[in-house]
């Protein structure tokens, strides 16, 4: 592999629990790794600029999650379609390829299962870049309180918008819908144009609306996400987008608590 093509971004698969697993990876075998576990709704795709961006420095590394991108979609009655079953995933995906340690961005649901991760194996994690991950119950963004309708009456006319949120629109909400016109303008629509045909089926419309509904389990890792962080201290590097309604500045600030 000559030195150009390193910086490129190569596509991969492999097997996991008989499922296939798809990735992207980018830079020099040799080169510290920079794990990218990706949020919603999204896959490997939203990181495609990132990685060669930095090739020269890293390898990077990131997945398509069970029932995302271009992965498999196993069967829910053996894969729980969880935040503890996706870190236990990443955790069997690191293995698979061998990473050693590495250093791990935690982004939107990528950072719920990051962390779980990071609380397992806090041996591997070398440096923490934080980009929008909430870990402050009270530090949540008003766009939680559908969410929130939801867990304290999980009737059906709550759930209708969890449901109406998983469509094309509603993916295009997620990621224009809370920014200025110049900034959407730059944003392209390949992020849920593309990634609408690859969620619309049975399983993968029901894990979506699923996940939003297990979000209430992660309130009670947020103090122990803040204990691993108070202990282990590692190295971290927090970015964020303000006018994320469902993680506003003030989660970010309160990182530094």
């Amino acid at each position: 592999m000559n030195d150009s093509s390193v910086l490129e971004v190569r596509h991969g698969t492999l097997t996991i629990d008989g499922e296939t697993v798809f990735y992207r990876e980018a830079g020099p075998e040799v080169a510290p790794v920079l794990l990218l576990p990706h949020g919603y709704p999204s896959s490997s795709f939203q990181y495609r600029r990132l990685m060669p961006a930095i090739a020269d420095r890293w390898r990077t590394v990131a997945p398509d999650f069970p029932g995302f991108g271009y992965s498999g979609t196993p069967n829910p009655a053996q894969f729980g379609y969880d935040f503890d079953a996706y870190a236990t995933f990443l955790e069997r995906f690191t293995d698979a390829l061998e990473l050693g340690s590495y250093a791990l961005w935690l982004h939107d649901y990528g950072s719920q299962i990051g962390l779980r991760h990071a609380i397992a194996h806090p041996s591997r994690i070398r440096a923490l870049i934080i980009q929008n991950g909430d870990i402050y119950a009270d530090a949540l963004g008003p766009k939680y309180e559908t969410i929130r309708r939801f867990w304290r009456d999980p009737s059906p006319a709550n759930r209708a918008p969890l449901e109406q949120a998983v469509s094309e629109d509603g993916f295009r909400a997620e990621f224009v819908g809370e920014v200025d016109d110049d900034v959407a303008r730059r944003v392209p629509p390949d992020l849920w144009k593309l990634h609408w045909p690859l969620m619309d089926t049975a399983v993968r419309r029901a894990l979506s609306v699923g996940l939003m509904e297990k979000l209430k389990a992660n309130l009670d890792w947020f103090p122990r996400y803040q204990a691993y962080l108070r202990e282990h201290r590692p190295p971290a590097m927090i970015l964020w987008g303000p006018k994320d309604e469902y993680m506003p500045e003030p989660a970010a600030r309160a990182y530094l608590r």
